[in-house]
């Protein structure tokens, strides 16, 4: 394993942990880093270690925190294992962040404008920037898994012995993200901030690569012959133009954090985010979805909040009408996971009751509407 142990345990408990207990069985937790997946970080809980695989998965048991590196390089200490995890959690000034909630433009309660003011946090920036930086094919469409290869790896903890610096993603964006490829002097680092020092020296392209090689120098080029316009080419020679375009094609090959724009961070935290959200809303759903009630019954009516498999476990719950003078919300329970509501307008008017709630093992808040017709 790449990690070293952060804590001591039993044999017994590795054991059980790998799934090598005397009944056969596994009881662990399975943890998922994004919906879409980081695949190729180690991580390393109290009594786990491993990689996660394609789908960003990860073993813990409940109530463990997990870390998570890039081969020797540490991205995020201490973070609380969960089911699912973002980058969002990584950093504890972050996670404290998402615990608050502020009203949206329908005047109810929030995650969402909590987090899109979280992911400017440079630090994430840096670390969700890198991440994406090592990616194999360097894609944030959708759907697509960010997938960190054993050759990066390898390569990654070489070059990390080599560093005079050592990365700190707690620096400002442009700091971290210094670099001037193309123009620096062969023999010079100075322009490169450290991180970008560590990419332009791993070759993502496959093992012996004409890409994977050092680039002509200008020295080299210099002492070339030139390859006359009418001149027969000779195979055993390599021209100035043969040198300066080998150098052009490596150099274009180097990679840098600014190759991911900060859009295309935001981007890629905010999607995983909604995916996450409505994939959480998927698991609970309304009683009835749609209430029709002639106009002449204004008793007290509730709707129930149930969910798949179990029974939710609220902390808060509020509801709104988008028609209060039509349809008026009464009262809301987070203990009976319920609203009341009465029908006050008349026949042919109609509302959506929204039903906001925030279940008690999650900052995010969740919506279910119901549709209520007067007749």
């Amino acid at each position: 394993m790449r990690l070293k142990p952060l804590v001591l345990i039993s044999s017994l408990a590795l054991l059980q942990g790998c799934g090598g207990d005397s009944g056969g069985g596994d009881d662990t937790s399975t943890g998922q880093l994004t919906l879409s997946g980081v695949e190729g970080l180690a991580y390393q809980t109290q009594s786990q270690t491993g990689e996660t695989d394609a789908n960003g998965h990860f073993k813990y048991y409940p109530g463990e925190t997990v870390s998570f590196s890039v081969g020797d390089l540490p991205i995020a200490s201490d973070v609380p294992a969960d089911d699912i995890i973002t980058p969002l959690q990584f950093l504890a000034e972050t996670r404290e962040a998402l615990r608050n909630a502020i009203p949206d433009d329908q005047g109810l309660l929030s995650h969402r404008p909590v987090e899109r003011q979280v992911i400017d946090n440079p630090t994430l920036v840096n670390i969700t920037r890198f991440l994406l930086a090592l990616d194999d094919n360097q894609s944030i469409a959708d759907d697509d898994n960010v997938v960190i290869t054993d050759r990066v790896v390898s390569q990654l903890n070489e070059q990390l012995k080599a560093l005079a610096t050592p990365i700190d993603f707690a620096q400002p964006v442009s700091t971290f993200a210094v670099a001037d490829i193309g123009e620096a002097d062969d023999d010079s680092d100075d322009q490169y901030s450290p991180v970008n020092q560590l990419l332009r020296d791993i070759c993502f392209q496959p093992e012996g690569d004409e890409l994977c090689e050092d680039p002509p120098t200008q020295a080299e080029i210099d002492a070339a012959p030139e390859l006359a316009e009418d001149e027969v080419r000779d195979p055993d020679i390599e021209y100035k133009i043969d040198l300066e375009n080998e150098r052009e094609r490596i150099l274009n090959a180097i990679r840098e954090v600014n190759d991911i724009d900060l859009d295309d961070v935001e981007e890629y935290l905010l999607r995983e985010l909604d995916r996450i959200t409505t994939d959480r809303a998927n698991d609970y759903y309304l009683s009835s979805v749609t209430a029709n009630l002639p106009a002449t019954d204004t008793r007290i009516k509730d709707v129930i909040l149930k969910k798949v498999g179990g029974k939710p476990d609220l902390l808060k719950i509020e509801a709104k009408s988008t028609n209060p003078s039509a349809v008026v919300v009464h009262s809301y329970n987070a203990q009976t996971h319920s609203v009341e509501y009465f029908v006050a307008g008349e026949a042919g008017e109609e509302s959506n009751l929204i039903i906001n709630f925030r279940p008690a093992d999650d900052y995010r808040w969740l919506r279910k509407p119901l549709r209520v017709v007067i007749e």
